[in-house]
């Protein structure tokens, strides 16, 4: 258990460093706190950074969502501690301690802990985005959907208990975090992928 505790804290530190904001300070682009939704994600970045930029920081969300799983699965942690090490480093994504607990909205960050510990479940979810992304063009609706059915696949390929509930807060808190697209979405108002219009 102490050696989960630690690949708990160490993900939650791993998932503060923001991709975002380092990729843009390192190629000279604005704080993408401060342009477009003010979301430091990759999406946001897409709008005003291109995608060079926007690639680096999906890649690094990705990242430290799923290298502290990997390295707690060599580590010989369990299925409870490597979910729950995947849940640390989407919450300090979200509550980054380096940037003063403001983050992101913990898409790639999710996807790469999952990745970690349920492989089969994370690619039928990017499966779902892809796909939505190309029917309709809409990041937030493809997110949306794509976590939404997340849990079925959770379950159909054998996610129970913590690992099923750590899936579950995942989901929960990304919805939440996507509100206010969810409000453009019922506006006709969300911006579409490749589009520059930054969002109000």
């Amino acid at each position: 258990m102490a050696l989960a505790m630690l690949f708990v804290i160490l993900a939650y530190l791993a998932g503060s460093i923001s991709t975002a904001i380092l990729v843009c300070r390192a190629l000279g682009l604005p704080d993408p706190r401060a342009e477009g939704s003010r979301n430091p994600g990759a999406t946001n970045v897409l709008r005003f950074g291109g995608k060079k930029a926007a690639a680096l920081t999906l890649a690094g969300d990705l990242a430290k969502g799923l290298l502290p799983v990997l390295l707690a699965r060599w580590a010989g942690v369990g299925e409870t501690g490597l979910a729950l090490t995947a849940l640390a480093a989407f919450w300090g994504h979200l509550y980054p301690l380096f940037f003063g607990f403001v983050g992101g909205k913990g898409v790639a960050t999710a996807f790469g802990g999952l990745l970690g510990f349920s492989w089969p479940t994370a690619l039928a979810a990017v499966a779902v985005w892809l796909f939505m992304a190309f029917v309709v063009r809409i990041s937030s609706l493809a997110a949306l959907t794509a976590a939404a059915l997340t849990p079925l696949f959770a379950w159909w390929f054998g996610l129970r208990g913590v690992a099923f509930i750590a899936v579950l807060m995942m989901v929960g808190w990304m919805i939440w975090r996507h509100r206010s697209n969810i409000q453009k979405l019922l506006s006709g108002a969300e911006d579409k992928i490749g589009t520059d219009r930054p969002e109000a």
